[in-house]
């Protein structure tokens, strides 16, 4: 089996549509996935994800089926300086690097900040929601692997977002969250791929060929945005827990 992961293209978040320039890339990877005989396509509901597809659905005149969860990652904390909710990943490295519980894949749930809010839960839910995905191939998640009594060829395209791109990557590679949220970037409409390796029959390993590949873009004379990337403070200290 083959998993393609796509994030979507340069966003308008206020608007939760994309860019002229996202559009470009949309197009562009439109051109790129045509080639790649998928056989399934699936889709955040949110409005950058389904906008982003539409440019390859349109041109092979195929659906994708909506899935919620691959919303993106909706887990939030408390910020302990403003008490309000914030997105559960955006973590200064002079916070998480001295944490040595985020840098675990069994304990980074028990991290103090991690534990005001429902980062957790919605890691749970995430990793349900995908494997009931894999399921419908015929593979079930057993301990840290998976089973199957056939290892499918068949190519699955998920049109989503980062956070939540990460979470899965997490979980299928059994590598903690905070390593890859804080450690990997996947620019606006990248692809990450993923294939199935059978060492053992009947029994699969998720390997990951590609992380945030741009190739279209370098092909259609685009260059890769910044999407994604966190802003450089030059001395403003105003970052989630930068000091705690």
């Amino acid at each position: 089996m083959k998993l393609l992961i796509v994030r979507h293209g340069e966003p308008n978040y206020e608007a939760d549509c994309l860019t002229e320039k996202g559009k470009r890339e949309a197009a562009a990877l439109a051109k790129r996935l045509e080639k790649l005989h998928i056989d399934d396509f699936y889709v955040s509901p949110l409005g950058r994800a389904r906008e982003t597809a539409e440019y390859t659905l349109d041109l092979l005149g195929r659906k994708a089926e909506m899935l919620p969860w691959l919303e993106e990652f909706r887990g939030r904390v408390i910020d302990p300086k403003t008490g309000k909710k914030s997105i559960a990943w955006d973590f200064m490295p002079q916070y998480w690097t001295r944490c040595p519980e985020l840098w675990s894949r069994e304990n980074w749930r028990d991290n103090a900040l991690v534990a005001t809010g429902n980062a957790a839960e919605i890691y749970d839910e995430t990793a349900r929601g995908l494997d009931a995905l894999l399921s419908r191939y015929g593979y079930s998640r057993r301990g840290d692997i998976y089973v199957t009594d056939d290892n499918s060829d068949s190519t699955v395209c998920l049109v989503c977002h980062f956070g939540i791109a990460m979470v899965m990557l997490s979980h299928l590679l059994c590598i903690p969250p905070y390593l890859l949220l804080h450690g990997f970037i996947m620019p606006p409409s990248s692809v990450t791929s993923l294939v199935t390796e059978e060492r053992i029959p009947g029994q699969v390993w998720f390997r990951c060929t590609a992380l945030g590949d741009t190739s279209h873009l370098y092909a259609a004379n685009e260059p890769i945005s910044h999407h994604g990337c966190f802003r450089e403070h030059y001395g403003v200290d105003d970052g989630l827990n930068a000091n705690p």
